[in-house]
């Protein structure tokens, strides 16, 4: 029997993981105030194209260093030389463009911090779960879902967050595959979670980690902050372009099935009141 082909799943986070550490979103240009765990599936075969276009887009803008989000939009660090405008004004709209290019689909669940503290605080009282467990247990669910669907299995890399971070994340997976989804089902049987036996069949091994010198761990951290903006500005316009350009999983599913296993965006409803329609 051949071998299984394979998905990648490439993971970075974004923002605090703790629901009751306090933020400073309303002095944020961008009013975020969330926590998520996203980035890119990639068919193994696609790999080696993924690095030579990588190393083609940083050979020609001098980078030798990782593309790192926050600091490509704020012009920080090593990449300070976006600060000029007359550089940033090509720089960016290649960057979009090579993004685009790339064979990847992108996913995540994004968590809304206030949201879920509203929400959980009074049922769990001082037993809130770290948001990290959530995301992540609703992520790896829809990534081996979707890979399931295409008769691959799935491989699971991580960005280093810290020996702590880094050991949770391990010991999801784990507790996935000897006791299937820790959510109440009768809250989540809509959702028609995976047994112990689906994660045990579908993903291979444990999450590996990776640092930012891996290209598709920094195209991980490039898309996951568009989706997570995209859950506060459905018109934010690189979320737009992903959409547009079938750069996530969403785009993959049929619409009734979106709520489901598309990109989670949860605990938003704070925000919802006033703001714009999603974008088709």
């Amino acid at each position: 029997m051949p071998e299984a082909k394979k998905l990648i799943l490439y993971i970075d986070d974004t923002g605090s993981r703790d629901p009751d550490r306090l933020t400073h979103h309303e002095q944020r240009d961008d009013r975020m105030d969330c926590f998520g765990l996203g980035g890119i599936l990639i068919k193994e075969e696609d790999i080696g194209k993924v690095l030579g276009m990588h190393a083609d887009f940083c050979g020609k803008w001098n980078i030798d260093y990782p593309l790192h989000s926050s600091s490509i939009r704020v012009g920080r660090g090593k990449f300070g030389w976006l600060k000029k405008p007359e550089t940033a004004g090509f720089f960016f709209p290649e960057l979009q463009e090579f993004l685009l290019s790339l064979p990847f689909i992108g996913l995540a669940c994004i968590i809304d911090r206030p949201g879920y503290v509203l929400r959980y605080k009074d049922h769990y009282n001082e037993k809130l779960w770290l948001m990290c467990k959530t995301a992540y247990c609703i992520l790896l669910e829809r990534a081996a879902k979707f890979a399931d669907d295409q008769n691959h299995r799935l491989e699971v890399f991580i960005e280093q967050s810290g020996k702590k971070e880094d050991r949770d994340i391990i010991q999801y997976t784990r507790d996935l595959k000897r006791h299937g989804s820790p959510f109440d089902l009768a809250n989540s049987g809509g959702y028609k979670p995976l047994t112990k036996e689906d994660y045990q069949r579908i993903i291979l091994g444990e999450p590996r980690r990776k640092t930012k010198k891996v290209p598709m761990i920094q195209l991980a951290d490039l898309i996951l902050y568009p989706i997570a903006k995209g859950g506060y500005d459905p018109n934010y316009r690189p979320y737009k372009q992903l959409i547009e350009h079938k750069k996530l999983i969403d785009c993959y599913l049929p619409i009734e099935q979106v709520p489901y296993r598309g990109i989670k965006y949860s605990c938003f409803e704070r925000i919802k009141k006033g703001r714009l329609s999603k974008p088709s």
